[in-house]
């Protein structure tokens, strides 16, 4: 089964990015804004805990994950491209007849 790259990069970056953003309003809402360095914003330039930072991790977020999500999307067809091409290559070695082998009588 091969994944559609462009669309599992949407799937990844749809979701890190809206988790991001709501990670950000919920830690605002229980703590409040805050412009303290996060470890996210050491990762996402212009990332902080405010209403301002949860549209920069938002998109910072979706980029990331869309790229990672279409890299791994596209390394693992290759994979399985490569295991299926294999496959094939070890049933016709099967099917087609020996010719080192004697036939029995």
């Amino acid at each position: 089964m091969k994944l559609n790259p462009k669309a599992f990069g949407l799937t990844c970056g749809i979701l890190w990015g809206a988790g991001l953003f709501s990670l950000t309003w919920w830690v605002m809402a229980f703590e409040g804004p805050s412009r303290k360095p996060t470890g996210l914003s050491k990762l996402y330039r212009g990332y902080t805990i405010t209403p301002a930072g949860s549209l920069i991790g938002l998109v910072w977020g979706f980029c990331d994950a869309f790229a990672g999500g279409l890299s791994f999307a596209w390394i693992y067809n290759e994979l399985v491209q490569h295991s299926e091409e294999a496959a094939k290559k070890r049933e016709e070695a099967a099917a087609a007849p020996h010719i080192l082998q004697p036939e029995a009588v």
